[in-house]
């Protein structure tokens, strides 16, 4: 595959992938007879929701982090996120022992803001507006020399979250097919640039809320769209695709599969009850696609990689 035109090719991957090894864990990959049965083929869940701060997000964290300067590191990091990668963000400061300056809105989860207060993080509150967001995070840049490093649209986040699938190909090699989550994108760009870049013939799919579907529409229609008013329970889904995202799932991913929030609290009650593993929403869309009619439908997929995105759930909030 040549990919020399994105923002991330297979080397950044594998340098990521040895730059945060022994920092973040190699998950484990678990696999279940019932949903092989239910799915009518063998899969393979990807288990990201055993990261460290309860999601893959740490990989791209820690992978951007550790590529600073000294220099850079010593004026620290800023992001605005009211999800994983902040908590993600703020850990991987932590361990290099620079200061996170995280810019969360004001009505962000109070659970949430004591996770990355708890990982060390230097709290901003703002309007919850992605402009008040981005304008707040600016202001700290310019007021401390701070790096950027933003959720998703940044080639060394994508690298990072690129590994899971590097160590998702070397547990199972005989992989054919891997569905992740898609929101911004990092995710899914990533472990397509790395599964496609070791094996050409690799399909790659993408999961998505259909009250959340921008990537769908723009895949569905070849050019970028918005997220427009998304309504669905996997909030870690709300956003829409980035500039460097998007080239990437618009010429590598096959398809992206759209699910409704009852696929999505059925896959992620499954996963609870059956496999004994803490799934947030987000994280259970992966499981939703492989057992929709439309994607039991596909063929010549004997053997299909799950990325569980993450495990971060409200117990005072279940969804069932």
């Amino acid at each position: 595959m040549s990919n020399t035109h994105y923002a991330c090719d297979l080397a950044a991957v594998s340098e990521a992938a040895a730059r945060i090894a022994g920092v973040v864990h190699h998950t484990p990959v678990i696999t279940s007879e019932t949903l092989d049965s239910r799915a009518g083929r063998h899969v393979f869940l990807k288990c990201e929701n055993l990261q460290k701060v309860g999601a893959f997000k740490y990989r791209g964290a820690t992978n951007a982090v550790k590529k600073l300067s000294n220099a850079e590191a010593a004026r620290g990091v800023v992001t605005h996120s009211s999800g994983n990668h902040a908590q993600a963000l703020a850990l991987a400061a932590r361990v290099r022992g620079i200061p996170a300056y995280i810019v969360m809105p004001r009505t962000a989860p109070s659970v949430k803001k004591a996770a990355v207060a708890g990982y060390g993080g230097l709290i901003t509150e703002c309007e919850p507006t992605l402009a008040a967001r981005e304008e707040a995070a600016a202001a700290l840049v310019a007021r401390t020399g701070a790096t950027l490093i933003p959720p998703f649209d940044h080639a060394d986040v994508i690298a990072g979250q690129g590994t899971t699938a590097l160590e998702l190909l070397e547990d199972v090699p005989t992989l054919n097919a891997i569905i992740t989550p898609v929101g911004g994108g990092g995710l899914l760009a990533g472990c397509c640039i790395a599964s496609r870049g070791i094996k050409p013939t690799m399909r790659v799919f993408g999961g998505e809320p259909l009250g959340a579907d921008d990537a769908a529409r723009s895949k569905a229609k070849g050019e970028w769209l918005p997220q427009t008013a998304p309504n669905t329970i996997a909030d870690g889904l709300l956003t829409s695709t980035g500039q460097l995202t998007w080239p990437i799932i618009r010429d590598q991913v096959e398809r992206i599969f759209t699910v409704t929030d009852d696929q999505i609290r059925a896959a992620m009650r499954f996963v609870w009850e059956r496999i004994k593993l803490i799934v947030e929403p987000s994280g259970a869309v992966g499981v939703a696609v492989v057992l929709s009619d439309e994607f039991k439908s596909l063929t010549n997929i004997g053997s299909v990689g799950i990325v569980l995105s993450g495990g971060n759930v409200s117990l005072d909030k279940l969804y069932w």
